[in-house]
């Protein structure tokens, strides 16, 4: 928005008034951040907080934590009362990826329907598509601009 001084000398009296950032912005037909950073450089006055606090109202009281007494720590645990170790699952053999393709994920079908699914076809290397739907894909750009011709 261009600020011309008509529109400054407005934006001056509505904030001398009192209204809202965002009363003033809907009376200058511009966005309330708009009144509120031209506000900050003409170095207008700041405004009260909108925020309303009760008088009596204070920061949130601690409770009060009484002092540890010196000496009074308890006896170490002995092996009979420790927690008694987990057991272990059987550990799984590690499985081996092989040096195949991955498969095609293009997807068929609507997400969210039992027969969504994917392609799995054997995918062209370094890329997440078969060479058939790698086509569809991947168009180069003249070819889009050739298309929407």
């Amino acid at each position: 928005m261009e600020w011309t001084e008509e529109a400054i000398a407005k934006l001056r009296s509505l904030w001398a008034e009192g209204l809202s950032t965002a009363e003033i912005g809907r009376r200058l037909s511009i966005s309330k951040n708009a009144v509120v950073g031209k506000a900050h450089r003409l170095n207008l006055p700041p405004r009260p907080s909108p925020i309303r606090r009760n008088e009596g109202e204070t920061a949130a009281v601690r409770p009060v934590v009484p002092k540890r007494v010196q000496g009074a720590t308890l006896p170490p645990l002995s092996a009979s009362m420790s927690a008694p170790m987990p057991t272990l699952r059987a550990m799984l053999p590690a499985v081996k990826f092989s040096q195949r393709a991955t498969p095609c994920c293009w997807p068929i079908g609507e997400p969210g329907k039992p027969s969504f699914h994917f392609c799995n076809a054997s995918a062209v290397t370094g890329k997440p598509y078969c060479e058939e739907h790698a086509a569809v894909a991947y168009v180069r750009v003249r070819d889009r601009r050739e298309d929407a011709a």
